[in-house]
């Protein structure tokens, strides 16, 4: 056979191969698994049999050459370990090499064919290990291509080594190097298949983290006050950026406004809530409801095919539920579901904001109540942009950073006049340091030197204040740049606590005006920290200027 002949045959195979792949990776199941940022030991299993079978196919469908079998083989095993790992190019190496030595026991390339499969397998393993741990300059399908044609350099050198005759053996070189080298080219389609197929998932996600944004936005001046018609505002903002028919929030024992298809029938005081919607509540799980049958409805008043049922929970735990409802009969997707969860924590989070003033009221009665530091609106806001701002470029970060303003925005929600585990202190100031630190980038670094094993109970809303004191008037004003320490040590029967930073250095005029009292009543920072402080152990906060920085310590 022609050397050309050889080369358009092969294309053709490595073409199959892609396409069964192409395939393969486009069903349901498979297509979520390999979205994985981590893959599990029935992962790897799976995908090993996938890339082994592919490989043996590949071998199946080959082109007798002098005696050997020209085919696609090292393509689909290199694929694999550069994509998924050196378990599933190992793996398939082995498997496929056996395969091939079996099938042609005795010919002339049967052993090195055999012995480059797993050479393969281990070469791949080596460029994916080697490719994730360093920052990526060239692209993976790149580095697939060249280990494939290393690979695939492998394997003729092998054949001249130990193939014999030596002549057939040059003979067979000659014929199906160059087409089988040009032929690894496969490879990069198949790494590009499975990086589109992760880059649909980051796409998602982040349309998703940009979605329940676009809501927090437009439905938080309704949380300020929540009346029935601030509800129904709220739902209809969700059904229209949604596409649903039809958008629900309950408390645990009725239905608190509805929106959408039926809205007349459910719009109606002492509406009760169905068995679902009380099951979901007492479970605290999400319900995915459809009919069994076409001609069937979810409720006998209005004709609803599809329910999602989505608790709603605070402190204290379930309050309620969003539930999201559809005329058609459907499997709700996972990133429908996972829009949904984003959509009632960012509700849970808006309703206990809804709070704050009542909060803030009942705190006034008493002295050590009005002190209680309340959330920025700035703050909220310039977190909100900072997420919004690493929604495109890092939507993993965007998650963990909203995940960040949650549990900051709910611990604030949390005040009490009761004294709390230091580390319930520390979640709170650790999620406001991350979202700080997205705002600063590579600027600000903050170091928590604390002692392990610390045990100790202190005031709620004790550290966030002076850790936040410290970045914005002391690194901030520094422009941007400096260090933050925040320190917990055990001092025989007391805590030591102190927050340390190289910015600018505080003015004697403010430490004087907190150790005199005469700092402004409207004004929130040191001062409240310092006469809590005061109140509850009778000794406030010790403050030192240093050069640079401040250093600020209390003993509890």
């Amino acid at each position: 056979m022609e050397k050309s002949e050889v080369f358009l045959t092969l294309l053709e195979k490595a073409s199959l191969i892609i396409v069964l792949f192409i395939l393969i990776s486009k069903t349901k199941g498979l297509k979520k698994m390999f979205q994985k940022e981590t893959y599990s030991v029935k992962d790897l299993i799976i995908i090993s049999i996938i890339f082994s079978g592919l490989s043996i196919l590949g071998t199946i469908v080959g082109i007798d050459v002098e005696g050997s079998i020209a085919n696609t083989r090292i393509m689909t095993i290199v694929s694999g370990g550069v994509i998924f790992g050196p378990i599933v190019g190992i793996v398939s190496g082995f498997i496929s090499g056996v395969h091939r030595y079996l099938i042609d026991v005795g010919g002339i390339t049967a052993l090195p064919c055999f012995i480059s499969s797993i050479s393969s397998g281990i070469l791949s393993g080596i460029f994916y290990t080697k490719f994730n741990s360093k920052p990526r300059r060239v692209s993976r399908w790149v580095y697939g291509i060249i280990c494939g044609v290393i690979a695939e350099s492998i394997t003729m050198l092998l054949i001249y080594l130990i193939s014999t005759p030596r002549g057939v053996a040059l003979l067979i070189i000659k014929q199906i190097y160059i087409p089988m080298i040009v032929g690894q080219i496969g490879i990069g389609f198949m790494i590009s298949t499975i990086e589109s197929i992760k880059k649909e998932k980051d796409e998602i996600a982040a349309f998703q983290s940009k979605l329940t944004l676009d809501i927090a936005n437009k439905t938080l001046p309704y949380f300020r006050n929540i009346t029935p018609e601030a509800l129904q505002k709220i739902c209809g903002i969700i059904k229209e950026e949604i596409n649903s028919d039809a958008v629900s929030i309950t408390d645990t024992e009725h239905v608190l406004t509805y929106v959408g298809v039926g809205e007349q029938a459910f719009n109606k005081p002492g509406i009760s809530l169905s068995n679902f919607t009380k099951e979901s509540i007492e479970t605290n799980k999400i319900l995915n409801i459809k009919v069994d049958k076409d001609e069937h409805s979810l409720s006998e008043k209005v004709n609803l095919k599809t329910a999602m049922i989505i608790p709603l929970t605070d402190s204290q735990g379930v309050i309620g539920t969003l539930k999201i409802y559809y005329t058609k009969k459907y499997d709700i997707s996972g990133s429908k579901k996972s829009l949904a969860i984003g959509l009632s924590d960012m509700i849970s989070t808006l309703m206990e904001i809804s709070k704050i003033e009542k909060i803030k009221e009942e705190k006034n009665k008493a002295e050590i109540k009005a002190l209680q530091t309340q959330i920025n609106p700035h703050f909220l806001f310039n977190a909100l942009n900072t997420i919004t701002s690493f929604i495109r470029i890092n939507p993993d970060k965007a998650r963990q950073l909203i995940i960040n303003l949650s549990t900051y925005m709910r611990y604030n929600l949390e005040i009490s006049d009761n004294l709390i585990d230091i580390h319930k202190e520390l979640e709170q100031v650790k999620a406001y340091v991350e979202i700080e630190k997205a705002r600063f980038g590579d600027k600000l670094e903050v170091i928590y030197d604390i002692e392990e094993n610390i045990e100790a109970k202190i005031p709620s809303l004790i550290i966030q204040p002076l850790v936040e004191n410290a970045i914005i008037h002391g690194i901030r004003q520094n422009g941007g740049a400096g260090t933050v320490i925040i320190g917990v040590r055990q001092e025989d029967s007391r805590t030591k606590i102190w927050i340390e930073n190289d910015g600018v250095t505080i003015d004697r005029d403010i430490i004087n005006k907190v150790y005199t009292d005469s700092v402004p009543e409207n004004k929130i920072g040191l001062y409240n920290v310092h006469l809590r402080l005061k109140l509850i152990y009778g000794q406030g906060l010790k403050i030192y200027r240093l050069d640079p920085g401040t250093e600020i310590e209390f003993y509890i």
